[in-house]
C-alpha cells in the first residue's frame, strides 16, 4: 500500500510558487550588489520593493498550494490504519442484528440474498448522503 501511494511530489503550481521564490531571492542579491557598486539608490529600493512584493505573492501561492495536497502515509500509519479497520470489522460482525440494519440503511446499503447462487448482491442508493440526514424513532 506504501508504494501503491503518488509520490510526495509538490504541485506544479507549488514548484512554479518556488522557482518565483528562488528568483526573486537572486534578483535580491543582484540589487543589492548594485547598491554597492554605487546605482541610484532610489531606483533600486523601487526595485527591491517590486521584488518583494512579488516574492510575498509566490510565498502565499507555495502555502496555500502546500497545505492542501495530501501527503503519502507511513508504513507504520498504514499498519495501524488496517488493524483499526479490522477492529471495526470485528465489531459489526459481532454487533446486535437490529443495530447492524440501522447502519445499513443510514448508509443506504440494500442487501439481497441470491437463494439460487447463494450470493449476495450488495447495492447503496448515494442520493441518501445528501442534505442532512434526519432519525425519527418511536410511534411518529
Amino acid at each position: 500500500m506504501t508504494d501503491a501511494q503518488p509520490p510526495n511530489q509538490p504541485p506544479p503550481l507549488a514548484a512554479a510558487a518556488q522557482t518565483i521564490i528562488t528568483e526573486c531571492d537572486a534578483k535580491l542579491e543582484r540589487y543589492r550588489a548594485a547598491l554597492d557598486a554605487g546605482a541610484d539608490p532610489a531606483v533600486v529600493t523601487e526595485w527591491i520593493s517590486q521584488t518583494q512584493a512579488e516574492r510575498a505573492r509566490a510565498e502565499a501561492d507555495l502555502h496555500t498550494h502546500s497545505s492542501n495536497r495530501p501527503r503519502r502515509m507511513s508504513r507504520t500509519e498504514i499498519k495501524d490504519l488496517v488493524q483499526a479497520l479490522g477492529d471495526i470489522a470485528t465489531v459489526r460482525r459481532d454487533a446486535d442484528p437490529t443495530d447492524k440494519a440501522e447502519v445499513y440503511q443510514r448508509l443506504g446499503l440494500r442487501l439481497t440474498y441470491q437463494p439460487e447462487t447463494q450470493t449476495v448482491r450488495a447495492a447503496v442508493n448515494l442520493s441518501a448522503h445528501r442534505g442532512v440526514m434526519v432519525r425519527v424513532r418511536g410511534g411518529t
